[in-house]
């Protein structure tokens, strides 16, 4: 540790430059682009309840406080802020409130602010109280969460100052796996409906019956840095598309192996006591099929945090070895579309309605208890009341030659692959959970398959969904590949 530190000093003030070999100082940035970073603090008070499983707990220790990790970029003519919120899922009347706060108080216009949740599960609910009711007001958590953020962007914008930026890359297939497998005939248990699906999420590790996974995995961690002209570190923005870590301890609220990455990383590049602060951020980017479980060879029980640590640790040590390598550059400019796509939500069947309306008549399973027929028939009953529609919230930005693209969901990792080859901007990547929480959004061949991420109640939209939202950020980031951009070097 000590060892990569005293080399990442040397990087940033010597080496840490262009090429990386040819001087002690980068060479000024231009006026026009300039960079700031800033943190608000959104821990809730503990009692507050815990979500991610089935069953919400009471929180009832803080181990590590939750954050918003806010960017801001300017180049002279457009603005754009960055915000990766330390939460399961930013519910979209938060984001837009948060977004005309930011307008309110810096005019960086709603549609410039990207706004997305890590997924961590140790978190208490910024989605509401009922996740499935539309339209629905503000509770007092997220109004506190819209104010916090919009104070951070606001202090991120006191802090720009000029810049540079880089873009690198940096891979980790050790840390993510597929959680849909196909099992041997005769293995696949019934599904809560009663029914029999193709696949099954997180069988048992180490099973015999495993055959292979149903998916994909992504590796790849993308990674947007900015630093002063004189090498000292900004801020990096990266994605990884990995579920959560979890391994946490009773009624902890913690920010998951997101908070752990950015502490080291933070540590790394001997910038803990930095004035303006450095400011390290990992979104999520799509993992809804993608968790840390090695199936085929299953690890055994570890202490709490520990699983969690090593893997922030890995990351931030990969990352930091990225950015030895990367070429800054001094003429970056920004450009971001928004748009919003109406999307058909799914419906019960008669059947499904009938099946809900028995399995409810039957008492009810204990407030600790997770029965999963009678939750889906819940939940089965909620969306018979759902909107026929939904309007979902898509964005791009294009910062220098970089594309970020995002939807308001737990996206399947295939469908970030796909935006990362067909993006027409390059170097591209998705991120997921941004300015909504709409459930899990997989392919339609995954609908096929069935497993607990296309259950009615965990899916809510039609089953093309993803292929028209795709569609649509590919078509957005075609204007922006139109737009002037920065010159190559």
């Amino acid at each position: 540790m000590k060892s990569r530190r005293i080399g990442w000093v040397a990087v940033l003030w010597g080496c840490f430059v262009g090429s990386g070999l040819a001087a002690i100082a980068a060479a000024p940035a231009t006026p026009g682009f300039r960079a700031g970073a800033a943190t608000s603090n959104i821990t809730p008070p503990l009692g507050g309840a815990i979500i991610g499983g089935f069953v919400p707990f009471p929180a009832t220790h803080v181990h590590d406080e939750l954050h918003a990790r806010c960017l801001v970029l300017d180049d002279g003519k457009t603005r754009l802020a960055l915000v990766v919120c330390d939460l399961l899922g930013v519910d979209t009347r938060l984001s837009a409130e948060a977004r005309k706060l930011i307008q309110q108080s810096t005019a960086i216009p709603p549609e410039h602010v990207l706004i997305s949740a890590t997924h961590t599960h140790s978190a208490c609910s910024a989605l509401g109280k009922d996740r499935l009711k539309y339209p629905k007001e503000l509770d007092e958590y997220q109004q506190f969460v819209a104010r916090r953020i919009a104070d951070g962007v606001r202090c991120a914008v006191n802090n720009l100052r000029p810049a540079q930026a880089a873009f690198a890359t940096a891979e980790a297939p050790e840390h993510v796996f597929n959680r849909r497998w196909f099992l041997k005939p005769g293995a696949m248990p019934p599904n809560p409906f009663g029914e029999i699906d193709k696949v099954k999420m997180n069988p048992a590790a180490g099973s015999p019956d495993l055959v292979e996974p149903a998916g994909p995995t992504d590796p790849i961690v993308s990674i947007l840095a900015f630093r002063e002209p004189n090498g000292r570190p900004i801020a990096v923005f990266s994605a990884y598309s990995l579920h959560y870590v979890g391994g946490v301890g009773p009624g902890h609220i913690s920010a998951d192996y997101y908070g752990m990455y950015c502490r080291r990383l933070e540590r790394l590049l001997g910038a803990e006591d930095q004035d303006p602060p450095f400011v390290a951020m990992m979104a999520n980017g799509t993992s809804g099929d993608v968790n840390n479980i090695s199936f085929r060879n299953p690890r055994p029980s570890q202490p709490p945090y520990a699983q969690m640590r090593h893997v922030a640790e890995s990351l931030a040590d990969k990352v930091c070895d990225a950015l030895a390598k990367a070429t800054f550059r001094d003429e970056i400019t920004l450009a971001a579309r928004f748009r919003e796509l109406n999307v058909a939500c799914r419906r019960p069947t008669e059947k499904q309605l009938e099946w809900a309306k028995q399995t409810l008549a039957k008492p009810a399973p204990k407030p600790d208890k997770v029965d999963l027929s009678y939750i889906y028939a819940q939940r089965t009953m909620s969306m018979k009341d759902h909107p026929e529609s939904l309007a979902l919230p898509l964005q791009v930005l294009r910062i220098g030659d970089v594309c970020i693209g995002t939807m308001p969901n737990e996206v399947f990792c295939e469908i970030g692959l796909d935006f990362r080859k067909r993006s027409p901007v390059q170097p591209a990547f998705l991120v997921s959970l941004a300015h909504g929480y709409f459930g899990y959004l997989p392919t339609p061949r995954q609908h096929e398959l069935g497993g607990y991420e296309t259950w009615l109640g965990t899916s809510r939209l039609e089953p093309l969904a993803s292929d028209k939202m795709l569609a649509a950020l590919l078509e957005m980031a075609a204007e922006l590949a139109s737009s002037p951009t920065n010159a190559k070097p």
